[in-house]
């Protein structure tokens, strides 16, 4: 396979510390770019834009000027990699926040009468990575993932990309050295396979 051009969404709002969200993600780069993979990065807490409050905003104001660039860089992309923790069985507000900003008529879907017709970003895959408190397998059949569901569902698949792929890892509170090694290794194989 020849090398695909990759966009890592870290997600994880904090971006004073290390999280084990960039951990996961450096881990991904690192295969990517062993496999002659091209990568990108959008740190999320890095970022200093406004939430928005309506949607005559969403749907005529421009995009903040601190997000341009990550829309050039989604656009640029063949996959994207969406890293983040668990937050109140969601993602971050910030990292919502951005994809509403991004996300917009006229970049992801045709605006007008059948937004069905036109879809730009297309043809593009996703992984989704959530790190989370509880065991992954509750919060995959308790609760059924509903806040993933909805991600794939109601924002990535709304867009038309796919196949989007999901890695959830639970129990992160309480992991060592070893569970931490286990998951960025797997992080680093899928890199390498940009999948």
């Amino acid at each position: 396979m020849a090398g695909r051009r990759i966009l890592v969404i870290q997600g994880h709002p904090d971006n004073g510390l290390v999280h084990l969200c960039h951990e996961l993600g450096a881990s991904y780069a690192m295969g990517a770019h062993e496999a002659g993979h091209a990568v990108r990065w959008v740190h999320v807490g890095a970022l200093d834009f406004p939430l928005l409050h309506s949607p005559r905003e969403w749907r005529e104001e421009p995009v903040p000027e601190a997000l341009a660039q990550v829309q050039q860089d989604i656009l640029w992309a063949e996959h994207l990699v969406l890293v983040f923790p668990l937050w109140l069985g969601d993602m971050p507000a910030l990292l919502k926040g951005l994809l509403e900003q991004v996300a917009r008529p006229g970049f992801a879907f045709t605006a007008g009468e059948n937004i069905f017709a036109g879809r730009p970003l297309k043809g593009r895959s996703a992984r989704i990575v959530v790190t989370m408190g509880m065991p992954a397998v509750a919060y995959r059949w308790f609760y059924r993932a509903h806040s993933i569901r909805s991600l794939e569902r109601n924002i990535l698949g709304f867009i038309g990309i796919a196949p989007v792929r999901r890695t959830l890892i639970g129990n992160v509170d309480k992991a060592g050295d070893e569970a931490r090694r286990r998951w960025q290794e797997s992080m680093r194989r899928l890199g390498q396979r940009a999948r």
